[in-house]
């Protein structure tokens, strides 16, 4: 497969690439400093790397880049700084989400392309029952009127969810939700729900980058797993011990 990796510089899209490339994938990456790109991703034969960002490509360049890919990842978040939170571009993953979609539609490709959006546990899939308690709705009401990251992931879900769909001849989708994020050497085992299965507020689990992409990666390559989570947005948890 031939898969682009959007925010392949970040914590997690890196181990992502990584990933697709141990299994056999072409990866196209487009990133603003080359340098911050993993050794053995940057200079593996099957990845290829651009200098630059999507949005600051043309509506033409953006065509030809996603034209022949199998699936989009895209991992893209904002750096957790002053800056990176409250700067610009506040709509950065649902912007890019909308112009990848908008330029896969434009290639029509023979079936469809195979977008996963790495997403947020504190963002509700509107499509099944998904209860919370007043305090927790409280709390990310306040987050998302306070942070923009949190509205931004939730636009960029929502432009899946209800623009494209679930019966899009040109885009098939799934919305992966971790919980908090730690770091970790290696996969371990996971678990993955339709919907949380805890408060991400009032009592988080953890979800380690490196399954993150390895859910992700296997999602994409994996015509079952696809299958059974198309148009959904799975959360995935560490596996705790018994």
């Amino acid at each position: 497969m031939t898969i682009l990796v959007a925010g392949a510089t970040g914590a997690t899209g890196r181990l992502l690439a990584g990933q697709l490339l141990d299994r056999g994938d072409t990866v196209k990456m487009v990133v603003r400093d080359p340098g911050r790109l993993p050794d053995a991703v940057k200079n593996h034969p099957r990845a290829v790397v651009m200098t630059g960002t999507i949005l600051d490509l043309g509506d033409h360049e953006l065509v030809e880049l996603v034209r022949g890919c199998d699936a989009v990842a895209l991992c893209l978040g904002h750096n957790l700084s002053m800056r990176g939170i409250f700067g610009h571009p506040r709509r950065l993953v649902a912007d890019t989400t909308r112009r990848l979609c908008q330029a896969i539609r434009e290639t029509r490709p023979a079936r469809p392309v195979r977008f996963v959006l790495m997403n947020t546990v504190a963002n509700s899939n509107r499509d099944i029952p998904e209860s919370r308690t007043v305090a927790e709705r409280c709390v990310i009401g306040l987050i998302r009127a306070l942070v923009p990251p949190q509205p931004d992931n939730e636009e960029a879900a929502e432009y899946l969810r209800t623009a494209v769909g679930k019966d899009d001849a040109s885009i098939s989708w799934v919305v992966v939700r971790p919980d908090s994020l730690t770091d970790e050497m290696a996969v371990t085992e996971y678990d993955v729900h339709p919907s949380p299965v805890r408060s991400g507020v009032f009592d988080p689990g953890k979800t380690s980058r490196i399954n993150v992409g390895h859910f992700m990666a296997a999602v994409i390559g994996e015509n079952a797993l696809w299958d059974r989570w198309k148009g959904q947005m799975p959360v995935i948890y560490n596996r705790q011990p018994a």
